[in-house]
């Protein structure tokens, strides 16, 4: 043998050693097969969700003995089909990963390490300066006089990491300590999103579903590099190339996405709404809009009224010194009914269509061209590709992500896409619609149980001061129908509302104390406690403490500078974490002195996903079950098991102490411990009273079998009314619903209803009744979402949007967007911060000094603090002359808190770099792997360079303009990989949801003397 290995060796030679054994024709599938069946031999198998982007792959955890052995692909998934990206692939070492805290930890006031500590004297502490703050500070009047029962001074900062069982007890728990400053990475990531989408359709989800991409005729990727942010994702986009679509892609720089794509299209960061406004213009001027469905579906038709105005780049009703537009100015006319006023004959110089084309008709391809640095012919054929699928039998899918949010217009970036989907008749059918592509696990979910400070769970609006009684809120909340024809659904609020109110008070809350609605906190009229606010008043001393669960504002926030000099300011933070973060050791970053620190940190160790059991929403909506495979590591908890019992001690101090307005806390329908699945079963919602439905009596305790259900007197509740339907008496807990089974109809498309479960009433295509004609034919009969077979909706299809005959019966016949109350898809929406349409306005950095649509540089009414640490470099500064944009990675999640500990990843990915064109970097002496400093007005960032191809310069408004691109995964904490990008980047933010704008600001690159952040 010895002699046979070292011949084999020596006649192979050093060269070839490095092939592997099936590159020398041995086949070792067989074997690798039998090796991990016997590494997985009569182990447990069990199915989770990977914890990474919105696509939510899920997974088979393999666990024996307590031991967890292996994770992979579950090959059964409709979506992933068994395959991961790199991060998913590697749970199984993140899971065992060493790096975890595993005991409670706590840091002293100006201490300088961390002590462990046991839980109940963690909760215990916690308890008691939760207590003392909302005794101390809970405003119990504003200023008027009305009640607001409000704490203002501590916050919550949450996570999309939470199952939406922990989401709904997080959400409940805070509103009854009085918490309004309550927010989650939805609100960095996706924000515009629900107000672009909710503006412009009703609802502000992803219309279709991950399988559906591939329905498309034509993909318009833009904004997003999905191939490497969202890689599962992309398979759907390949399997509509292989049917025959087109693919573009535009983007800043060349990518993986861009390779697999037809076009390319580089475009300056921020230049987005001149780009698809061009678009709208092309459409009109050439009558490419899908005449039919335009005049049924949309507002085209709806007259505006006489206030309305729009003057070079500003809409009527602006107050300058507020920075906020009066939108009565942009109301729309109404006739003697009360309804809408319209004109279907388009002639009316009023019509939203009239208003559309002479908003962008400034959009031409040269002024296009001058402000995105596209050429104009490749701007064309972009247009002409994508308008080509403007007709009945053809279908084109927009994908996004935070190239289009995270901006001062990103709402309007969206709202954009938006006009464009309903003039070339996208929106409602198979292969059509805008998809948003969420980064995080349960953003959808999260969002939908409002860990938000602006709405509550099922988007239901938030309280407000001016109204003091529950009766006020609902008439104030309550639409009424603008068109006759409309289903105008929100019209139920009533009976949600209270059902979520019985939901959190159970037999406490009664008609007699308004379902007790007078105990909870009340913002003010235009009150905003977003992420931002509380960092603000909390640099300036006025906030006392907060949790901090699942989120890392240290490294992944904007101008960082001051999220880390904020957190100084506070008397206590808590952490809920799986690793440690940058923000739960702010107290000895870099440069600072622990002991000159006052903050009391505590550090709760939390569960991973394969660690604990729950559901959670894909960015399709989709509600999918996850099982817990191990335990937690150690003493870690998941959130559900720390906010619980969190609460229960703050109840028994009140019990035992009193303190200030008791009540919300004491009445609270709240458990001993967290169960999921009871919280899974209170999501969906109970009886609280025997009632018949339908012959069928439901006893007290029982599922209400859906959202149509539940009532306004007290007999009902739900947590979350759109997830009403998803667990029942008769069909159990739908989100573990495991069967592929589909009609032919639905198999087409790929839709998979009886696959887990889908909010709303397990609708997969939403406003799918704008599939079909006015006489309920689907525009596509190849692709057909639903029929009307001229008396009812026909079985075996897509669950019907909405209830009703097709628009043609004029008397029982419905307009397909339900939750809107004119029924109608908005190209003119009257209801956002920043203008009824679109309009393009430079980023709040930028090279330019004026541009070509108006003189209107900036936006009007973007958002902004004021602070030594709020700088702003002035548009065209020569000292700050290259574009910034930032983006994330395959190999790391976000701010890379967890997979910055994952070995594996981190070796992939070692540290920060920049992207720079080799014409900029010849410019700066710079080459490839220097070290570099990149610098704008708010400090300085170190990283590695990457010349490269894949960015160029760009000729805008006649000069050059270079941009470079870093990713922001890297912190101080993962030693020698660099700090946070973020640390350049602005604090400025979108009027309607409070983003910032990430994706463009500007800085200077100059070659490093020494590197001191980089190894």
């Amino acid at each position: 043998m010895q002699n046979a290995r070292r011949r084999f060796l020596k006649g192979v030679g050093a060269g070839v050693l490095c092939l592997t054994l099936s590159q020398l024709g041995f086949d070792i599938s067989e074997a690798k097969a039998y090796a991990k069946e016997l590494k997985i031999k009569s182990a447990r198998a069990v199915t989770s969700v990977c914890p990474f982007c919105a696509v939510c792959c899920q997974v088979v955890a393999y666990e024996r003995n307590g031991e967890l052995l292996a994770v992979e692909g579950d090959a059964d998934f409709p979506v992933n089909e068994g395959s991961l990206c790199a991060k998913g692939a590697s749970l199984w070492s993140m899971y065992t990963n060493k790096h975890r805290p595993t005991k409670p930890m706590y840091r002293a006031p100006y201490s300088d390490k961390w002590v462990e500590k046991d839980w109940d004297w963690t909760l215990d502490r916690i308890a008691h300066l939760v207590k003392e703050a909302r005794d101390k500070d809970l405003i119990l009047k504003n200023e008027n006089g009305q009640v607001v029962n409000r704490l203002d001074s501590v916050f919550w900062m949450g996570t999309s990491h939470a199952s939406n069982e922990e989401c709904a007890a997080i959400h409940q728990a805070m509103k009854s300590l009085g918490v309004v400053s309550m927010d989650h990475q939805a609100r960095v990531w996706h924000s515009p999103t629900v107000a672009a989408l909710a503006e412009s359709f009703g609802r502000g989800a992803m219309t279709n579903h991950w399988i559906d991409i591939k329905n498309a005729n034509c993909v318009l990727i833009m904004g997003s590099n999905c191939a490497e942010h969202h890689p599962v994702s992309m398979k759907w986009v390949l399997r509509a190339k292989d049917n025959g679509a087109k693919l573009i892609h535009v983007d800043p720089k060349f990518s993986r996405t861009s390779a697999r794509c037809d076009m390319h299209v580089p475009l300056r960061s921020g230049s987005d709404v001149a780009f698809l406004g061009g678009m709208i213009n092309y459409i009109l001027q050439n009558k490419l809009y899908q005449e039919e469905y335009v005049k049924n579906y949309t507002n085209a038709s709806v007259v505006v009224g006489k206030d309305y105005a729009f003057n070079d780049g500003v809409f009527s009703g602006l107050d300058k010194n507020t920075r906020t537009y009066d939108k009565k100015a942009w109301a729309r006319a109404k006739g003697a009914d009360g309804m809408l006023e319209t004109d279907p004959t388009w002639k009316n110089p009023r019509c939203v269509i009239n208003l559309l084309k002479d908003h962008f008709s400034r959009y031409t391809l040269k002024n296009v061209c001058d402000v995105t640095g596209v050429p104009e012919e490749t701007i064309l054929q972009v247009y002409k590709d994508f308008c080509a699928t403007g007709k009945p039998d053809k279908a084109g899918t927009i994908m996004y992500a935070l190239g289009w949010t995270q901006h001062t217009n990103g709402v309007q970036i969206i709202r954009t896409s938006a006009i464009i989907q309903l003039l070339l008749g996208n929106i409602g059918v198979a292969g059509g619609g805008i998809n948003a592509l969420r980064g995080e696990p349960n953003v959808q979910g999260s969002t939908d149980h409002a860990i938000l400070y602006d709405s509550l769970p099922g988007y239901l609006p938030m309280l407000r001061a001016q109204w003091q009684t529950l009766d006020s809120y609902l008439k104030a909340c309550t639409p009424s129908k603008e068109l006759k024809n409309s289903v105008n659904w929100k019209s139920h609020n009533p009976e949600y509302m209270v059902s979520l109110l019985k939901g959190w008070f159970g037999d406490n809350a009664t008609p007699e104390n308004e379902f007790g609605y007078k105990w909870l906190p009340k913002l003010e009229p235009r009150g905003n406690t977003s992420y931002y606010s509380v960092i603000d008043r909390a640099y300036k001393d006025q906030m006392r403490g907060g949790f901090v669960f699942g989120v890392n504002p240290c490294q992944s926030f904007p101008n960082t500078h001051k999220v880390r000099a904020c957190l100084d300011h506070l008397d206590w933070m808590v952490c809920g974490e799986v690793h440690n973060s940058e923000t739960s050791d702010n107290w000895h970053r870099p440069g600072v002195d622990p002991s000159k620190i006052k903050t009391e940190v505590f550090l709760l160790p939390s569960a991973h996903r394969i660690e604990k059991e729950g559901t959670i929403s894909n960015s399709g909506r989709w509600l999918q079950w996850f099982d817990k495979a191990v335990e937690p590591a150690g003493q870690a908890r998941d959130f559900g098991h720390m906010i619980v019992p969190l609460i229960n001690k703050i109840r028994d101090l009140y019990a035992k102490e009193k303190g200030v307005l008791p009540e919300p806390i004491l009445n609270l329908n709240w458990p001993k411990e967290f169960v999921a699945e009871e919280w899974t079963k209170r999501i969906n919602g109970q009886f609280w009273k025997d009632v018949t439905i339908g012959g069928k009596t439901y006893h007290r305790g029982e599922q209400v079998p859906k959202f149509a259900n539940l009532a306004k007197d007290g007999s009902t509740s739900s947590l979350n009314w759109i997830y009403c339907g998803s667990y029942t008496e008769e069909g159990g807990n739908k989100s573990k619903n495991r069967d592929k089974s589909q009609t032919p109809a639905q198999a087409k498309l790929g839709l998979y209803p009886n696959w887990s479960w889908c909010w709303p009433v397990n609708r997969r295509v939403l406003y799918n009744r704008a599939s079909v004609d006015a006489n309920g034919k689907p525009w596509n009969p190849n692709l057909p979402v639903i029929e009307w077979d001229g008396k009812k909706w026909k079985e075996g299809f897509d669950v019907i949007d909405g209830g009703g005959a097709p628009v043609g019966d004029k008397e029982k016949g419905r307009l397909p967007f339900i939750m809107c109350a004119d029924g109608l898809g908005h190209l003119f929406g009257p209801g956002r911060e920043d203008g009824p349409f679109p309009e393009h306005y430079e980023p709040v950095e930028t090279p330019l000094t004026k541009h070509p649509f108006s003189n209107q540089l900036s936006s009007p009414v973007y958002l902004s603090y004021e602070s030594d640490l709020d700088k702003l470099a002035a548009p065209g500064d020569p000292r700050f002359p290259i574009v910034l944009t930032t983006y994330s990675m395959t190999e790391h999640w976000c701010g890379g808190g967890e997979t910055r500990n994952t070995p594996n990843l981190l070796e992939a990915e070692p540290q920060l770099y920049v992207e720079m064109s080799e014409e900029l970097a010849k410019i700066k002496g710079i080459k490839n792997g220097d070290g570099v400093i990149v610098e704008s007005i708010r400090g300085k960032v170190e990283a590695i360079a990457m010349v490269t191809v894949r960015i160029r310069p760009f000729t805008i408004m006649g000069k050059t303009v270079h941009l470079i691109g870093m990713p922001f995964a890297f912190g101080w904490l993962t030693p020698k990989c660099g700090d946070s990008t973020n640390r350049l980047t602005t604090g400025v933010y979108d009027p309607n949801t409070t983003i910032q704008e990430d994706k463009a600001c500007m800085v200077n690159i100059y070659k490093a003397d020494k590197l001191t952040e980089i190894a």
